[in-house]
């Protein structure tokens, strides 16, 4: 039996000009273009309260789109008992705090296993939920805090609060190299013109802006706090590795790891044993979706990134910060 798919959603106004297929797929990147087009063709899309089974109609900003659509079976996931690290709920929102190693949606590869399926069992009525409630992402080996909405109201109001920028988010990381300040990078991310399965900095990229500080310098390492103004994929991996400072552990785009000259065996063993990007998403603050009420959570650091800045520190107190 296939199961009843609702979405509602208004179109940004960044999308004026672009043709009905593009917007969709832009604004409800979980389907593909040809499932999108499909859906258009078979009248299951209203603009503005009016069904349009033209794809290449037109869009100028502000549309109210609305997709009732039916999804086959294939998309309809199992609930697992996997446990969760649950730092805030209520009965609109669930706030988590993400190990590494869990990926968020099921994809390729990953059909089980992940947060959505864990959301299943915990809260069984998010299923009537787009998404199962998950309004964004971190990568599978990226810890620390998501939000989640449990109810299709709260997830409208929570994707309008991430669309406008209005959902603060801020992460701890370290990184190869000593950054001597802090600053911005706005650079637009689209996916690498070779990779297929990685992002770069690309003019042809959608805009992303991220801003980071120094909160403690290493010999030849530097951790650092984030912040995100938009949230592309990889945004911060893409981003500080352009900057030339990658990310410690990061498998794809970091490269070899840098250490110090004359570390010690057991900084080295600790940065080749690290096989993660030290990301932690330690900070999420909004403005609750129903209640308005404004809230803010934090998460501690994990501890595997706890013991490398630890390392980090005693080599610099060691050899001072005399680099290469």
């Amino acid at each position: 039996m296939s199961k009843q798919l609702q979405l509602s959603e208004i179109v940004p106004d960044h999308l004026y000009g672009k043709r009905l297929d593009q917007v969709l797929a832009e604004m409800f990147p979980d389907y593909s273009r040809s499932r999108i087009k499909e859906w258009i063709l078979a009248g299951w899309v209203k603009v503005n309260h009016r069904v349009c089974e033209t794809p290449r109609e037109k869009l100028l900003g502000g549309e109210h789109i609305e997709i009732l659509a039916e999804l086959p079976d294939d998309e309809r996931f199992d609930a697992e008992p996997i446990e969760l690290n649950i730092v805030y709920e209520d009965e609109h929102i669930l706030v988590i705090n993400k190990p590494a190693g869990l990926v968020v949606h099921p994809g390729a590869g990953n059909h089980d296993g992940t947060l959505l399926n864990a959301l299943l069992h915990h809260c069984p009525s998010i299923a009537e939920v787009p998404r199962a409630g998950i309004i964004h992402r971190l990568d599978k080996d990226t810890t620390g805090l998501m939000v989640v909405a449990k109810t299709i109201p709260a997830q409208t109001h929570l994707v309008e609060m991430m669309q406008h920028r209005e959902i603060t988010r801020e992460y701890e990381a370290v990184v190869h190299g000593c950054m001597t300040a802090g600053g911005f990078i706005d650079e637009p991310i689209g996916r690498h013109p070779t990779k297929r399965t990685h992002m770069a900095v690309t003019s042809s990229g959608k805009p992303a802006v991220t801003h980071y500080r120094v909160m403690e310098k290493f010999r030849n390492h530097t951790r650092i706090r984030l912040r995100l103004e938009t949230g592309r994929t990889h945004q911060i991996r893409v981003h500080m590795t352009y900057l030339n400072y990658p990310l410690v552990g990061d498998p794809v785009y970091a490269g070899r790891p840098r250490p110090p000259r004359k570390a010690s065996e057991e900084l080295l063993a600790t940065l080749r044993a690290f096989k993660r990007q030290a990301l932690h998403a330690v900070m999420l603050r909004l403005a609750h979706p129903i209640t308005l009420e404004v809230l803010e959570w934090h998460a501690p650091v994990p501890q595997d990134m706890v013991d490398l800045t630890n390392k980090l520190r005693e080599d610099t107190k060691l050899h001072g910060m005399d680099t290469d």
